[in-house]
C-alpha cells in the first residue's frame, strides 16, 4: 500500500484534536531537548534541527499509535453463477439405452460438465430414490423423486446466484408430488435433456395392486389388481395368484382395445402366520417391450393373535359351554374343551387355562397345576361344589374359602366401586346389580391383601365382605377366582334383558383378556421395527439385556446371525448405545430371513430371535412410455428449454444467452489496526537508534 493510500484510509478512533495534540507534544519534546542544546559546540547548528526532527517523528508517531489507528481496505471479488447439473439414475432411463447408447451419452454428459466447468461454478448430482452429489450414471436406482430433487435444490441455492438448473430424466416420476408445482420456487431458467422413448410400445402391465398389509391368521382379505395393456387390442393373457409360489387363483383377461384397463378383485385366506409373499402374475402376450412388469409382488403380515385357551373341566357343565361361546366369539382366541380324567397331554402349549370345580377330590390335577406354576401360565379357578377345598387353597393364596359345613349359599355380586385394574362400561355395571345368584360353598372367604376384589357377596338381603370374583399375581403369574358356580345364568339373564350376549362377553372377555395378557420379562432380546422391508431400506436391529434387578445394561458384547430362506448365514456385531444396543446390518435382497442374537452375562448365555422380509421395488418397471411433456411443462414455466442428448453441446451458449448465468461482485471491508504493521516498529526503532548514533557519534550523551 503506497503512503497516498496508507493516509487516505488510515481512521482514528479519537476525535481529530488528539492528532494535534499528539503533533505538539512532539514539537514541545523536541524544541525543549534541543533548542538551546550546547552539547554539539563544535558543530552546525543544523545537526541541532536534525535531531530534533528525528526527536519530534519518533515521539509523535509513537503518540499517534496510542490512538488506535486503523486502516481500511475494500476487497472487490468476483463469484461464478452456479450451474447444478443433475442425472435422473432411476431404472427406467437405463431400460432404454442400449450399450452403445449408454457409451454415446455418458461421453456427452463428461463434454457438457467440463464446458460449464469452465465458465460456471459447477454442481453435480444424481437423483432417483435420493439425492447424491457426483454424476452417477449405473441407473439402479429403484425409485424416482422429481419433486424431493427440486426440494433439495431450492433448499442449497435459493440464497445463491444460480444461473441456471440442468437435469437429464425421462420425466418419469413414482414418489413425491407433481414437480411442475416445485419448479417456480427456485427462481431460475430449467433446462432439461429429455431421456427416453415417448413412442407408447406394446405392453402388458400389472398397474396396482391393492391390499392390507396386515391380516389375521384364519381371516379372508381383498385384493383389487389394476391392469393396463398397452397395444394388445385381441390379445389373451392369463391372470395368475400365487401364495409363497403355490397357485391360488388363476383366470383369463381378454384384451378388447389398445388402451386397455380393468380391475379384478380376488378373495384370500390368510392360512399361514408371519409375512407372507404373494405374486400377482400376467402370462406375456407376443410383441411386449418387457415381461418384468407383468407381475407385481406383495406382502401381507398375517398375525397369528390367537391365544390357546384351555377350559379344563371336572365334569361337563353348563358354565364351561357359557365360556367357551364367549371364547369363541372372540377371533384373538382359540378355545379348547377338556375333562381332567381324560387329559393325556401337557398343558404347557396353551396361553390361559381355566379350571372349573379343580382341584377336586376325584382329579387333585397335580401335575396340571405344577406346569401352570413352573411356566408361569396365567389361569382362572372357578369354585363349585365339586371342588376340593383343601387342594384349592394349596393350589393357590389369592382368595382361601374355609369351610364351615356342605351346605351351600346363593350368592349374588356386588360390584366393588374401588376396583380400577380394568374399566367397566356403565350398561355392565348395571346389568351386575341384576345378575342372578351362583352358588358358593358356605364358607369363610378371606382374599390375599394385595389382590383385587371385583365382586363382593350378598346372600339374601346381606352384603357381605366375602369375594366373589378376584384376581391377582402371584409369583409374577396372574391369576384368578370366581367363588362360585352357575356363571351360566348371567349369561342367559343378558340374553333375556338385551337380547343378545354382548354385556356378559363384554365381562368375561375383560377378565380373561387382563389375566391371559403376559408381560415381557425376559432378561435379553432382540427385535426388528418392522417385519417387513423395502430391498433399499437398511435392517436396523435393536437389543436390550436386563440384570437381575431389570436394570438395562450393555456390559458383554451381544452378537447377532441373520439367515436367509437358503441357509445362508451373515454373522454381525451390536453397537453400544448408552445403555441398549443396536445393530444396522446394511441392505438385503427380496427374502424372507431369521435373525438370532446371543450374549454372555454372568456365565449364562441368552438368546432372543425374530424373523423380517425384505420386499422388492418394482416401482421403475410399470411406466415405460417417457414423460416428455412435464419436461416441456417445467421448463417453459421457468424459462428453459427442452434438449434432446445430440443437443447438449449448445447448452452452454444457451444459459449465456438467458442472461441469468452472469457473476457476481462482492466488496469487502476489512480493517486492521495500525499497530500490527511491524514496519512501523522498526520505523520507530530506526529514528531513535539514528538519533542515538548522531549523538554518541558527535560526542554527546
Amino acid at each position: 500500500m503506497n503512503s497516498l493510500a496508507l493516509i487516505s484510509n488510515l481512521i482514528f478512533q479519537y476525535s481529530n484534536w488528539f492528532i494535534c495534540l499528539c503533533v505538539l507534544t512532539g514539537l514541545l519534546y523536541a524544541f525543549s531537548f534541543y533548542f538551546k542544546f550546547k552539547g554539539f559546540a563544535e558543530q552546525s547548528q543544523k545537526l541541532n534541527k536534525q535531531l530534533g526532527v528525528l526527536r519530534f517523528l519518533s515521539v509523535t508517531i509513537i503518540c499517534l499509535m496510542l490512538l488506535s489507528p486503523v486502516i481500511k481496505r475494500s476487497l472487490t471479488q468476483s463469484e461464478k453463477p452456479v450451474v447444478v447439473l443433475a442425472q435422473d439414475n432411476s431404472e427406467s432411463v437405463g431400460r432404454t439405452l442400449s450399450e452403445e447408447a449408454r457409451i454415446k451419452y455418458k461421453e456427452e454428459i463428461e463434454n457438457l460438465k467440463e464446458q460449464l466447468n469452465k465458465d460456471f461454478n459447477l454442481k453435480v448430482y444424481s437423483f432417483g430414490a435420493e439425492i447424491k452429489e457426483g454424476l452417477d450414471l449405473s441407473f439402479t436406482d429403484k425409485a424416482t423423486d422429481i419433486s424431493g430433487f427440486m426440494q433439495e435444490m431450492y433448499d442449497l441455492f435459493s440464497n445463491q446466484n444460480v444461473g441456471t438448473i440442468i437435469w437429464a430424466s425421462d420425466g418419469i416420476y413414482n414418489q413425491g408430488a407433481n414437480p411442475v408445482y416445485l419448479g417456480s420456487k427456485l427462481n431460475t431458467p430449467i433446462f432439461t435433456i429429455a431421456l427416453g422413448d415417448t413412442v407408447p410400445q406394446k405392453d402388458l402391465v400389472v398397474k396396482k395392486v391393492y391390499s392390507n398389509q396386515i391380516s389375521y391368521l384364519g381371516d379372508k382379505f381383498n385384493v383389487q389388481i389394476d391392469i393396463a395393456a398397452i397395444n394388445c387390442m385381441a390379445a389373451k393373457s392369463k391372470l395368475s395368484v400365487f401364495a409363497n409360489d403355490k397357485k391360488v387363483i388363476e383366470k383369463i383377461i381378454n384384451i378388447d382395445n389398445d388402451d386397455f384397463f380393468t380391475t379384478h378383485e380376488i378373495i384370500l385366506e390368510a392360512t399361514k402366520s408371519g409375512v407372507q409373499k404373494y405374486t400377482v402374475s400376467l402370462s406375456p402376450v407376443p410383441g411386449e417391450i418387457t415381461k418384468v412388469n407383468n407381475s407385481k409382488d406383495f406382502y401381507i403380515d398375517v398375525l397369528d393373535a390367537r391365544q390357546k385357551i384351555l377350559l379344563l373341566a371336572e365334569s361337563p357343565h353348563p358354565d364351561i359351554a357359557a365360556l367357551r361361546r364367549t371364547v369363541a366369539n372372540n377371533k384373538n382366541y382359540e378355545v379348547e374343551i377338556k375333562y381332567a380324567d381324560k387329559l393325556t397331554e401337557s398343558v404347557a402349549k396353551y396361553d390361559f387355562v381355566v379350571l372349573h370345580q379343580l382341584p377336586s377330590a376325584r382329579n387333585t390335577v397335580s401335575n396340571v397345576l405344577n406346569t401352570l406354576r413352573t411356566k408361569k401360565i396365567p389361569h382362572l379357578f372357578v369354585v363349585g361344589t365339586l371342588t376340593n377345598l383343601p387342594n384349592f387353597n394349596q393350589a393357590q393364596s389369592l382368595l382361601r374359602i374355609d369351610q364351615r359345613g356342605p351346605q351351600n349359599n346363593d350368592s349374588e355380586g356386588v360390584l366393588d366401586p374401588s376396583f380400577n385394574v380394568f374399566t367397566l362400561d356403565d350398561d355392565i355395571k348395571d346389568m351386575i346389580a341384576n345378575l342372578p345368584p351362583v352358588t358358593t360353598p358356605f364358607a369363610e372367604f378371606n382374599a390375599k391383601a394385595d389382590a383385587d376384589v371385583l365382586f363382593y357377596q350378598r346372600i339374601g338381603a346381606i352384603n357381605t365382605d366375602y369375594p366373589l370374583l378376584v384376581v391377582g399375581e402371584e409369583q409374577g403369574v396372574k391369576k384368578g377366582v370366581i367363588a362360585g358356580e352357575g356363571i351360566w345364568k348371567w349369561r342367559i339373564f343378558d340374553f333375556v334383558q338385551n337380547q343378545s350376549h354382548i354385556l356378559f362377553d363384554d365381562l368375561m372377555g375383560k377378565i380373561i383378556q387382563f389375566l391371559s395378557t403376559k408381560e415381557d420379562k425376559r432378561k435379553f432380546r432382540a427385535f426388528v421395527g418392522n417385519t417387513l422391508f423395502n430391498e433399499n431400506e437398511s435392517i436396523i436391529v435393536d437389543a436390550e439385556l436386563y440384570n437381575s434387578n431389570y436394570e438395562r445394561i450393555n456390559t458383554p458384547e451381544t452378537r447377532l446371525i441373520i439367515t436367509n430362506d437358503k441357509e445362508e448365514e451373515f454373522p454381525f456385531t451390536f453397537s453400544k448405545t448408552e445403555s441398549a444396543y443396536v445393530l444396522n446390518a446394511g441392505r438385503f435382497p427380496a427374502g424372507s430371513y431369521k435373525f438370532e442374537a446371543s450374549t454372555v452375562f454372568n456365565g449364562q448365555e441368552y438368546k432372543s430371535g425374530g424373523a423380517f422380509s425384505v420386499k422388492s421395488i418394482q416401482l421403475e418397471v410399470f411406466e415405460t412410455t417417457a414423460n416428455h411433456q412435464l419436461l416441456h411443462l417445467i421448463s417453459s414455466r421457468n424459462g428453459g428449454k427442452v434438449v434432446y442428448p445430440d443437443q447438449m453441446a449448445q447448452l452452454v451458449e444457451m444459459i449465456k444467452n438467458k442472461g441469468f448465468a452472469k457473476p457476481v461482485l462482492y466488496e469487502t471491508v476489512k480493517t486492521r489496526s495500525l499497530i500490527h504493521f511491524k514496519w512501523i516498529f522498526f520505523l520507530i526503532l530506526s529514528l531513535l537508534t539514528l538519533e542515538w548514533f548522531l549523538r554518541r557519534f558527535f560526542g554527546s550523551y
